[in-house]
Formats: structure tokens, sequence, C-alpha cells
């Protein structure tokens, strides 16, 4: 702003000059349509050169707006050059929200509280609510890892999966939306856990069992309190690891192909299934 020449503030405020590039402009105008239910999802998009006609501006831009909204996953191609309105993709999502919380530096601790509150109540619905089939894709992750102890990245792979799978029983989409993102800073804050305390994996599992057989009863109760004393036993093996609890959680790099592995862990089939001889440790009561 030039100040006048006697120095004295001006007593005028300029407005701002609108700097929004126009294909910013095209994908709010487009995403508004489709939040606000005008678009809707399933439904074709206008062709570009509509696009363009409508909104007065030039085909390029269209392009580059409609790229920035395939990218949120608002609309995807459907066939031929054609856009189709879609619900962004659950996994994507998550990603974007962990890295929010990994770069507000959300500690241990933090993360801790909140699965304290949420992973509980998941547990109790999913036992009300849980499908046949979704109880078998539960003991099926469990069945999936039973011979990979070893292996930490699995085992952190099938962490994610259950809990995501247990949102999933619960049949409440915000549910799911929530424990998704606890899930990739999950992965990051255990990523050493199992190096320095080798027994947590025998003791992640057993809890996995004993939830996944109260939800299998549709015992609400029972799920909800070994859930609980999953949890805590999360914490009480960072404590005996010596982990600092209130460290910032660092996003991991393969924290985002276990977010988009699905089940988290490949199914163990033919004859590599192999006797263990380390006794399971029970999870703390």
């Amino acid at each position: 702003m030039t100040q006048p020449k006697n120095g004295a503030a001006s007593a005028r405020i300029f407005p701002s000059v609108d700097t929004v590039p126009g294909y910013r402009k095209v994908a709010q105008i487009i995403e508004a349509e489709i939040v606000e239910g005008r678009l809707k999802v399933g439904e074709l998009l206008p062709t570009e050169g509509d696009l363009a006609e409508q909104l007065g501006v030039h085909r390029s831009t269209i392009r580059e707006g409609i790229r920035a909204m395939e990218n949120a996953g608002l609309v995807r191609r459907a066939g031929g050059k054609r856009l189709i309105v879609t619900v962004p993709d659950s996994s994507s999502l998550a990603w974007v929200n962990s890295r929010a919380l990994g770069l507000s530096k959300v500690s241990f601790r933090e993360l801790w509280e909140l699965q304290m509150e949420v992973e509980p109540f998941a547990a109790q619905l999913a036992a009300e609510r849980a499908t046949d089939e979704l109880v078998g894709r539960l003991v099926a992750s469990i069945r999936s890892v039973e011979d990979r102890l070893d292996d930490d990245q699995a085992v952190i792979a099938h962490d994610i999966a259950f809990h995501n799978l247990v949102a999933e029983a619960s049949s409440n989409k915000a549910l799911c939306l929530s424990v998704a993102p606890m899930g990739v800073l999950l992965f990051s804050a255990t990523i050493d856990l199992y190096r320095k305390v080798p027994q947590a994996r025998h003791r992640l599992i057993e809890a996995h069992r004993r939830i996944a057989q109260a939800i299998a009863s549709h015992d609400a109760s029972d799920a909800r309190l070994w859930m609980e004393k999953h949890i805590r036993d999360f914490r009480r093996g960072y404590e005996v690891g010596g982990m600092d609890m209130e460290k910032p959680i660092s996003l991991d790099a393969d924290a985002r192909r276990a977010l988009l592995s699905g089940e988290g862990v490949v199914a163990v089939t033919g004859d590599r299934a192999r006797s263990r001889h380390e006794a399971y440790g029970r999870p703390v009561d």
C-alpha cells in the first residue's frame, strides 16, 4: 500500500486483487454443485465444450479444473472420455487426514487417548451389527498373519486391517472414516515397537482373537472389554519399550502402501504354515 508523503497511514483500504487461477474457480464451482447435491453421485458431467460455454472460459481451463477434481476423487472417467461424479475413495481420504495429523505433530499419547474412546465403541457396535461375511473376514485376517509374526510389516499391516474391519462391521460410515486415519498413524507409531518388545506381537494376535470371538458371538460387552484391554496393552508396550509418549509421530514412508493394500496382508495359502514354538503372551487384564 502506498503511504502518504507525510508518513500518515492511508485512511483507505484497497480490496485485494482476486488472483485465484481460473481452473481453481472451475473446480470450486463444480465441487459446490456436487457437495450441495445438484450434481449427484453417478451422474455424468457435461462435456468439456458445454462446461466451457456455460462458465465462459477456455476448454484448457476446464481440463485443468477437471484434473483437480479427479485428484480430489470427486469425478472419474466412466468409459470413453465422459466423466462421472464419484465419492472420494476412503483410503485416499484417510491418507489426507493422516497427513494433516502428522503435520500437526500428533503424539502417541494423543493417538492413544483417541483410540481408547473410539475403538471400544467400534467393537461394541460391531458385536451388535456384524454380518457373517464380516466375521469371516475378521477371522481370515487373523489366520493370514498367524505364521508371520516374525514379519513386523505384516503384523502392523494386519493390525491396521483388523481395526478397519471392526469399524466396517459397526455399519457406521462416520466411524469408518474416523478409524482409517488412526490406522496410518498406528503404522508409523509402531514401526519400532515389535523390535523393542517382541512379545507384543503375540499379545496383539491373542487380543484380536478374543475381540473377533466376542464379535462373532454378538457379545457387545465382551467385545468392548477386550478392545479396551487391547488398547491399554498397546500403551504398556510403548512404555516397556522405553518409547517417548510425547514425541510427535512421523508418518512412515510405507504407511500409505499399507493403507492402500486393502486387507493389509496377503492371505497365506498352500503349505506355508509352520509350527510356532513361542508361547502366546496374554493381554493385560
